[in-house]
């Protein structure tokens, strides 16, 4: 049974009010963006990537655009170590990219950590130490200052140990589990650290607040980020990083807020992959940057290609519903959002506007590499004449008239509610034809003859279940005549209501759709479609299958 009266809030405000980042609207530069994936997404995985598959997706991750990644925690295995050491042996580090590696503040593990990172052209070493109440108290069992001095001493090796090592080398420190700190011991510590390295507009110092569990709501940890904004010293050179984790779900607005509230540096994953619920997702964060037109600095221009090697590299799945990145993501099965989207993709054509603004679209999907055929516009039973016309016209050219358009959409409903599927576009089209083109029975035509004198006069020969019957008649137009004499010949009763036609190809030699539409004593409309080199034969087959369509 549940019981709510066990837990407390465990998180701190700060001292004082830190309310500036709500005066600001959105977020309107990209942060320094530090890819996580190959180590807290590493850790996170039932069975950790192999030193192989760590090596590709460093790649990945460096085509994408990062130039901030965490490449492990050398001290913690084999795997780790190696990994670091084949990246600087085998000069797999662009000149452009610098890597990051973690150590906790704890003698051996700082010393292991300088030996594996021995050589690289440049690295963060990120050093932490837990600063909550809860892990002071149950973990450590230690006061505020031996705490403290925990971080002072590693900071301090980590500033020795650099003089002493071959490479070059920025430091890094975060009092992990930052969001169950009170934010004034958080400031004290980290100002601590700060004193022993110094920080200067040469040689910055990163301060990293990790959102190590989520404890509050993302106003809350804004606030949080706002007061150490505002108190650290050296100010000026440090670099304020964020590290969200998703336990309530909040990492992109954690992320967000912390923004406005002066962070400069944002690490996280792709996909949101990481411990327990995972770290914030890049992809959603670097993406609604990008909608509202801020340049993320990162290319998700191929998420396809990204999907299928993270999935690869990380046996992980990536949701359906992942934003911007998830298989649905840009599907419209719902009637009238497949109907606002065909219109508003219309209007662009149209238009040819500046800045994209389709109905349901916050993107364009193009843009991530989906394409509008295959990913948007999905029929099931859901659907309705909007998304089945668009798909006929911009995959099939077929431009149906709208009432048409209504009746091939109940069509495909008809179709897909019956089967408990989804239509692929193919197999709506091949609907269409059953349904709508050259349907012969019990009605079919074998012959027409033309005379003009005046008004068209035909002769038809047609049959019905087999018996066949020549009829001549007149009308303004052949197919009003054609018409005319398949109403003498079994007195049928319907009204011509609207006939179109289009080339199906932009050729002189392209063949013509012709699309007729009756009206039953009823008021109902019949439809039929007919394809032709001749567009007269066209006509008088879409006339027929409309009236076998009764």
């Amino acid at each position: 049974m549940m019981d709510c009266k066990k837990y407390v809030k465990q998180y701190y405000m700060p001292p004082v009010r830190c309310m500036k980042w709500a005066e600001k609207e959105c977020v309107e530069k990209a942060p320094v963006w530090c890819s996580v994936d190959l180590r807290d997404g590493n850790q996170a995985l039932v069975i950790p990537m192999s030193l192989e598959q760590k090596i590709e997706f460093f790649k990945l991750l460096v085509k994408i655009g990062f130039k901030e990644i965490e490449v492990g925690f050398p001290a913690a295995s084999e795997t780790e170590y190696d990994f670091l050491r084949a990246l600087i042996e085998q000069n797999l580090i662009p000149e452009d990219v610098t890597i990051q590696v973690l150590t906790q503040a704890r003698e051996h593990i700082i010393r292991k950590t300088f030996e594996a990172v021995k050589g690289a052209p440049k690295a963060i070493i990120h050093v932490y130490n837990s600063t909550s109440v809860s892990q002071r108290e149950q973990v450590f069992r230690k006061s505020k200052e031996e705490i403290l001095q925990i971080a002072v001493e590693g900071a301090a090796l980590l500033k020795k140990l650099a003089d002493e090592t071959e490479g070059n080398f920025m430091f890094e420190y975060s009092p992990e589990s930052f969001t169950g700190t009170e934010p004034e011991y958080a400031l004290e510590v980290c100002n601590a650290v700060l004193d022993v390295w110094k920080p200067t507009a040469e040689q910055k110092a990163i301060i990293n607040l990790p959102v190590t569990v989520e404890h509050s709501m993302p106003h809350v940890y804004a606030s949080q980020v706002e007061y150490m904004c505002d108190n650290l010293k050296y100010r000026e050179n440090v670099i304020v990083s964020l590290h969200p984790h998703n336990d309530r779900g909040c990492g992109v607005a954690d992320s967000e807020m912390g923004l406005l509230a002066g962070a400069d540096r944002i690490e996280g994953t792709l996909f949101g992959n990481g411990e327990r619920t995972g770290n914030v997702d890049i992809i959603t964060l670097a993406m609604n940057m990008y909608a509202q037109g801020v340049d993320p600095k990162l290319d998700f221009s191929d998420m396809p290609d990204i999907c299928e090697k993270y999935e690869k590299y990380t046996g992980m799945k990536v949701d359906e519903r992942s934003p911007y990145s998830g298989a649905l993501v840009f599907a419209a099965f719902s009637g009238s959002h497949q109907d606002a989207i065909a219109k508003g993709m219309k209007w662009i054509e149209e238009k040819a506007p500046d800045r994209w603004t389709v109905p349901y679209l916050p993107i364009d999907p193009q843009d991530v590499g989906r394409n509008y055929d295959a990913d948007v516009i999905r029929i099931n039973s859901q659907s309705g004449k909007g998304g089945v016309g668009y798909i006929l016209e911009t995959k099939f050219g077929l431009n149906l008239p709208a009432k048409m358009r209504e009746a091939m959409g109940y069509a495909a409903k008809a179709v897909s509610d019956h089967t408990h599927k989804e239509l692929l576009p193919e197999e709506i089209f091949e609907l269409f034809k059953a349904t709508f083109e050259n349907v012969r029975k019990p009605y079919s035509i074998q012959k027409v003859h033309f005379q003009q004198e005046g008004n068209i006069t035909t002769q038809v020969t047609s049959s019905c279940n087999g018996r066949e019957i020549t009829t001549q008649a007149e009308g303004n137009g052949r197919l009003n005549a054609v018409s005319n004499a398949l109403k003498k010949a079994y007195n049928l009763q319907y009204d011509l209501v609207t006939y179109q036609e289009h080339a199906l190809e932009q050729s002189s030699s392209s063949k013509a759709i012709a699309y007729v539409g009756i009206r039953k004593p009823d008021g109902s409309l019949s439809w039929g479609a007919g394809v032709d080199n001749d567009i007269i034969k066209a006509s008088i087959d879409a006339l027929v299958t409309a009236i076998n369509n009764r």
